[in-house]
């Protein structure tokens, strides 16, 4: 069934929610005394004025504007800013370094640059014909600050009212939002066109489906370079779900217990952290606080079976359940502020098992799915519909199908138009029916969820001819030993599979509190501790599957060192690049082929 969108464009739908909630919170931003919040009406206001600053620069409609920026309610400002100015968006990662910023601009064809300080400024040195905007600090030579974009802005309005209002009744569905550069597992980064119609949809849906609700309080910490921080945002403005937003990471448990917000969306590499960090935790406490928390689990992992089937604890295990939930479950729900309605994961595969363990503790993670060409999700687990281990049902009003090899493909208002000024490659992503290739290997259950079980590209074939899903495996492990981080199965080619992995720094810092990382990763008794994870691990894989060895990296891996996206992909290639050497030490002696 086609899902009803009552919004033009994004600017239409901003319009509308302050109009409709013009004094109700709107985003949360970090003061010096705790957190300030802009209302609808204050936020629509301030993005007419950057429009209308925009527009007094030259800006016109689909013409590129650039954010280089973190997350932050300035970002979201200019966002709106850029897009009432009929203009569009390009994202830039503010983790990028100058030459792939440089080429963004450049490919793009932006003609104003919005950045955050004086080092993102830099970025774009050589860069021609670029008008440049600086948020924070001194604006840089030939720069101009954000307030005085505003202020420009504002005295535009003055002497002409009906400026913005006029370009925002001529945008359509149909133009052009965003080109959203995916920072990729390879290659230079793409250009996704995405357009007003598929945002507008996206932030519908989300509402639709009971995902965000208007008395949630959000917290929004994720890139807004990225699809999934994206969303989130249009979801915001759709219902007027009011959201604070930090994207300091560093101040992420800090900023839980003091916003205590119901919704979170994060991808799974904060779960796993935290499901680290419990377990270890409470493995170093030992005695009697151990038997306590595996009891518990066993009651929590009872209730969650029984529920999920569409029961309800009682008796015994409902007192059982009481006592289990004052002990252990409240304080874990405590870690993330103690009033989380709802976590969302995206943007890489959450293990079946970590989403069973939060949802034994009273934490439903949805899982969703979704790419940047699909404007973030396309499918996901609905508060009311779940299944753990699936990313969910179809978002309404989409066409989904497999593929002959299972590849899922995609068709709806939320794809994108194509890449940036890459015709074969758009060409390519497309069925001669007009679905979207999305690289990814699926299959529906009975019920119609979908499971994602690989990347079409990642599929391992093993020298024997034998295929090997690295995705199932690598988070298999992470559920199985709480003591890692990053995990990359390698075997392509090879006669047998092996392992590289990272240790989780906090879970190290536990288990070994008084020696430094570097000197835990070469130490005899790490092997010891993993090696029985590893074995558990076996013994849930067929024969040609299983990890013959394993080793653990030096460090863990980075976005820095342009071994993770922003949004916490592994690049593979990046990483067996880099460790080289301790790949092929575990195939000494061995076939290649």
């Amino acid at each position: 069934m086609a899902l009803e969108v009552p919004y033009r464009s994004i600017p239409d739908m901003l319009l509308h929610r302050a109009a409709a909630s013009p004094d109700t919170r709107a985003f949360g931003y970090p003061t010096d005394d705790g957190a300030g919040w802009l209302t609808w009406a204050e936020l629509a206001a301030r993005a007419k004025a950057v429009a209308a600053g925009l527009i007094g620069l030259g800006v016109t409609p689909e013409d590129r504007v650039a954010i280089l920026a973190n997350t932050r309610v300035e970002w979201i400002i200019a966002n709106l800013g850029i897009l009432c100015a009929g203009a569009a968006t390009t994202t830039i990662y503010p983790t990028t370094d100058r030459d792939d910023a440089a080429y963004i601009l450049r490919d793009s064809g932006a003609t104003v640059l919005i950045a955050e300080d004086a080092g993102q400024v830099a970025k774009a040195d050589g860069v021609d014909g670029l008008a440049v905007v600086q948020i924070d600090g001194t604006p840089a030579t030939g720069a101009i600050s954000l307030a005085a974009l505003e202020d420009s802005g504002r005295t535009g309005l003055a002497a002409e009212p009906e400026l913005v209002d006029r370009v925002v009744a001529g945008i359509g569905p149909e133009h052009l939002a965003t080109v959203m550069y995916t920072s990729g597992t390879t290659g230079r980064p793409k250009g996704v066109e995405l357009l007003h119609e598929g945002w507008c949809f996206e932030g519908v849906a989300a509402a639709n489906m009971g995902v965000l609700e208007q008395n949630d309080l959000q917290y929004l910490w994720l890139p807004l370079s990225h699809s999934f921080g994206m969303v989130l945002m249009s979801g915001a403005v759709a219902i007027g779900l009011p959201t604070y937003v930090d994207g300091r990471v560093d101040k992420l448990v800090e900023n839980l217990a003091a916003i205590r917000p119901t919704l979170m969306a994060s991808p799974p590499r904060v779960y796993e952290k935290v499901y680290n960090r419990v377990i270890t935790s409470a493995k170093e406490a030992g005695g009697a606080k151990w038997k306590i928390f595996t009891w518990a689990m066993g009651v929590g992992h009872e209730v969650s079976k029984l529920t999920r089937a569409g029961g309800k604890p009682s008796g015994v295990l409902a007192l059982k359940h009481a006592v289990a939930d004052k002990l252990v479950f409240s304080k874990i729900r405590e870690r993330l502020g103690g009033r989380i309605r709802i976590l969302v994961s995206g943007a890489a595969p959450l293990g079946q098992e970590i989403a069973e363990f939060f949802h034994a503790a009273g934490l439903t993670i949805l899982e969703g799915y979704g790419l940047t060409e699909t404007s973030a999700g396309a499918f996901v687990n609905r508060p009311d519909a779940y299944r753990l281990g699936s990313v969910g049902l179809p978002f309404p009003g989409i066409e989904v199908k497999l593929d002959t090899d299972g590849e899922v493909l995609i068709k709806g208002p939320m794809v994108m138009r194509g890449y940036h000024r890459l015709p074969d490659q758009t060409r390519a992503a497309f069925t001669d029916d007009g679905y979207l290739r999305t690289g990814d290997i699926g299959k529906f259950d009975d019920d119609g969820f979908l499971r994602i079980t690989d990347r079409k590209k990642d599929l391992i074939k093993t020298s024997g001819g034998k295929y090997v899903a690295p995705s199932y495996i690598e988070g298999v492990f992470k559920a199985i030993c709480p003591y890692v981080s990053q995990v990359l199965v390698i075997g392509q080619a090879r006669n047998f599979c092996t392992m590289i992995l990272t240790l989780d720094p906090d879970a190290v810092a536990a288990w070994a509190p008084d020696r430094k990382y570097s000197d835990v990763v070469a130490a005899a008794e790490t092997r010891e501790l993993i090696s029985p994870y590893v074995k558990q691990l076996n013994e849930r894989l067929n024969r040609w599957e299983t990890i013959k060895k394993f080793t653990v990296l030096p460090r863990d891996l980075s976005i820095e060192d342009g071994e993770l996206t922003p949004s916490l992909k592994i690049k593979r290639r990046a990483v067996e690049q880099h460790f080289a050497d301790r790949i092929e030490e575990m195939y000494e002696g061995s076939l290649a082929g």
